[in-house]
């Protein structure tokens, strides 16, 4: 499995005639499902009064047949949420999420009108996305002492580690997230900071 794969960096927007129909195109980011409801809600207030606000997202790796999902929004069934998707899942990008508002046009387009327009701006989008690269991280614990911590939050970041949670005890509990390929350095780091006694523990 790939430690890393590309999503979205910044938002981009679409906007077509096709036949007299207006079709706006949106690409973003979408770690989850709640990413994509929120997204749609916004489009919403910003494009009142359109007839369809079709979409589809994949809220995971490229490849995530799970965290996926896709909306015709009254559209023939399967020419507009489907078609997005396939898009979205042929562009080898993860976490992204596409929307597409139409505003009726008066001329009708049939199914596979339907699928090129639908399409069509989603890949026009997906030529032009800008991405940045996402480590998948994986969960870590660790204890230390009250005087190790500014030194175990230096070396956390030199790993591209994310602290999650930090409980103050007597001690203090950290749990955080860092890809694979740094994990081993870390508890190095860990091993010449506490003379052995500090060793972060990781779960997949």
């Amino acid at each position: 499995m790939s430690e890393s794969y590309p999503i979205p960096a910044q938002p981009i927007i679409i906007e077509e005639e096709i036949k007299h129909s207006r079709f706006i195109s949106f690409l973003f980011h979408c770690p989850s499902e709640e990413s994509l409801k929120c997204a749609l809600t916004n489009i919403k207030l910003e494009y009142p009064g359109a007839n369809h606000y079709c979409y589809a997202f994949i809220a995971g790796a490229p490849g995530n047949n799970v965290a996926i999902g896709s909306s015709d929004d009254g559209e023939p069934s399967g020419s507009a949420g489907r078609p997005m998707l396939a898009s979205l899942q042929g562009a080898g990008i993860g976490e992204v999420g596409a929307v597409v508002v139409r505003y009726f046009g008066g001329t009708k387009l049939g199914v596979g009108g339907l699928v090129r327009a639908y399409s069509s701006g989603v890949k026009q989008g997906l030529a032009q996305l800008e991405t940045e690269v996402k480590q998948i991280r994986y969960p870590g614990r660790l204890a230390c002492d009250y005087h190790q911590l500014k030194d175990v939050e230096h070396f956390l970041e030199l790993c591209d580690g994310q602290i999650c949670d930090k409980i103050f005890t007597d001690r203090v509990s950290l749990s955080f997230e860092m890809p694979r390929a740094t994990q081993n350095r870390f508890n190095q780091e860990l091993a010449t900071l506490s003379q052995g006694r500090l060793k972060a523990e990781f779960s997949d």
